[in-house]
């Protein structure tokens, strides 16, 4: 029944399908992209907090700033902020760390929700489809009059299609967004953890007379005399 169709045309007269070509197009674009930036982001944490600790326990904290500037983790700016906030009060330095991780976020999330909403979505068109399918299928029964195969062969095949590509779309689909969203909750915890452990290690390695800013303007204790009046003669 199915060998004879033009499956060519079927795709391309079906609307529901249109649109399912466009999902995954745009799904597929979003995987490859995510797949790049991820690869160009990935390189070794623990190497990195190695490095940048022995800096630091030899007093170079402009080596160790260098380490992780030119790191392509996302351990390496977030560290950065950490160490050079590092003799900032407890909350300040704390709220330093979570914009620039929060920063790193943005940028490891970007584009990847779309990947969830085509998870979502592809499904639902490919079940519209299926009941587009089968009211076609209905309509040319009632146009011709007969019930034959030829008839009902391609509003049955438009249901099947359609709902077949909607899985074929929303399985890689929902697999891709927990890899990518897993795997960025990786990196920013691997991070945080190795900031903290840097600033803790700025902390250690300088002085503590070096950690308190120079105060300006501050005003010098003077003893006042206070002389009593003295009694009229």
């Amino acid at each position: 029944m199915f060998t004879e169709l033009n499956w060519i045309k079927t795709l391309f007269e079906s609307p529901t399908m249109l649109a399912l070509i466009g999902c995954s197009v745009i799904a597929l674009g979003v995987a490859i992209e995510r797949w790049l930036y991820f690869r160009r982001r990935q390189s070794n944490p623990d190497a990195v907090l190695l490095e940048a600790t022995s800096h630091l326990r030899e007093g170079r904290v402009g080596e160790a700033l260098e380490i992780c500037r030119t790191a392509a983790h996302p351990v390496g700016p977030v560290s950065y902020e950490a160490i050079v906030a590092a003799h900032l009060p407890t909350a300040d330095g704390d709220e330093r760390l979570q914009v620039s991780l929060s920063q790193q976020k943005l940028l490891l999330d970007r584009n990847v929700g779309t990947l969830g909403t085509m998870a979502a979505v592809a499904p639902l068109i490919g079940l519209l489809g299926t009941v587009w399918g089968i009211m076609r299928a209905f309509h040319d029964m009632a146009s011709t009059g007969s019930a034959a195969p030829s008839i009902v062969a391609s509003g049955v095949a438009e249901a099947l299609i359609t709902t077949a590509a909607g899985l074929v779309i929303a399985i890689p689909s929902v697999m891709l967004f927990n890899h990518f969203t897993r795997r960025l909750n990786v990196m920013l915890t691997v991070a945080e953890n190795h900031a903290r452990s840097l600033r803790a290690a700025t902390r250690a390695a300088t002085p503590a007379s070096a950690e308190r800013p120079p105060r300006t303007g501050s005003r010098t204790r003077t003893d006042t005399v206070v002389h009593e009046p003295q009694p009229a003669l």
